[in-house]
């Protein structure tokens, strides 16, 4: 974890895409980017720091919380400190050339920051990135390197938000959202999961019996069944059952994040760090 002046702070992953379910929850993908947006300012207020496993698309969810951090971390406040981290997988940034990656790092101003993570999960750094050509990944690469970018991200954060997510046309072992999901489940990591936008994040909640089954789920992506190895109370978030099914159920964001919140505190004041597992080890 990072230390400012006064207290610990945490470093909450945000897991997010979009979700197949909106239409039929009423929902738009307004109402995901507004989600995210209200954690990530919440978290921000809180003096934590976000993570987020991100590509470079223009309008994306990255776009979105690096805008965030920018919004909510004026320079003349924290002047010394990355507020939030964009990991970036080796298949999405070996894509770019090194002028890519200098421009976005620029436009950040060091309020935010960009990690680019190499095949072995190990940290490349600009001026090794530079010396390397871009190309095309190949199915390998997808699979070895977002598996090593997520497992490195697990590491070094400390709670885990999962929200939407789809479980088709991923590139990888497993949906994006459900590996991030299971890699902090087994660390025993804080999971808080978001079932009301539906997608991965809402099958997960069901096979882990925080929500009942509805007839939009999806019962046989590859990986969900690894899910069902875990209980209803293994989430390590601080949360009660009955409040993880509520965050599980609602579609509402401020109840949401009430919930994220109590959670946190929780562990804080139970005298356990955000990120230390139920054996007493951190993450």
């Amino acid at each position: 974890m990072k230390e400012d002046a006064n207290r610990r702070s945490v470093v909450v992953a945000i897991s997010i895409s979009e979700s197949p379910d909106m239409p039929v929850l009423g929902m738009s993908d307004g109402h995901l980017r507004s989600a995210m947006a209200g954690i990530a300012a919440q978290v921000l207020a809180r003096g934590d720091d976000l993570a987020y496993g991100g590509d470079l698309r223009g309008g994306g969810f990255t776009e979105l919380l690096l805008d965030l951090v920018v919004r909510y971390s004026p320079r003349d406040a924290l002047p010394d400190r990355a507020r939030a981290t964009d990991y970036l997988a080796w298949p999405v940034h070996i894509r770019f050339g090194a002028d890519v990656l200098d421009q976005w790092a620029s436009r950040l101003g060091g309020i935010a920051r960009i990690v680019l993570i190499g095949l072995n999960g190990s940290r490349i750094s600009i001026g090794e990135r530079r010396l390397l050509p871009s190309h095309e990944p190949d199915a390998r690469e997808w699979e070895t390197g977002l598996t090593a970018m997520r497992e490195t991200m697990r590491s070094e954060t400390d709670a885990r938000v999962v929200i939407g997510g789809r479980v088709d046309g991923y590139k990888g072992s497993m949906p994006g959202i459900a590996e991030e999901a299971l890699l902090s489940l087994e660390a025993g990591q804080a999971l808080f999961l978001l079932g009301g936008y539906g997608g991965c994040a809402r099958d997960i909640a069901e096979t882990l019996g925080l929500i009942d089954g509805w007839s939009g789920s999806r019962p046989d992506w590859p990986g969900r069944e690894c899910f069902r190895r875990h209980a209803r109370g293994c989430l390590s978030n601080g949360l009660s059952p009955e409040e993880n099914s509520l965050l599980a159920h609602t579609p509402y964001i401020d109840q949401a994040i009430t919930m994220i919140v109590r959670g946190l505190n929780r562990l804080r004041e139970g005298g356990r760090d955000v990120g230390e597992t139920e054996n007493g080890k951190h993450a």
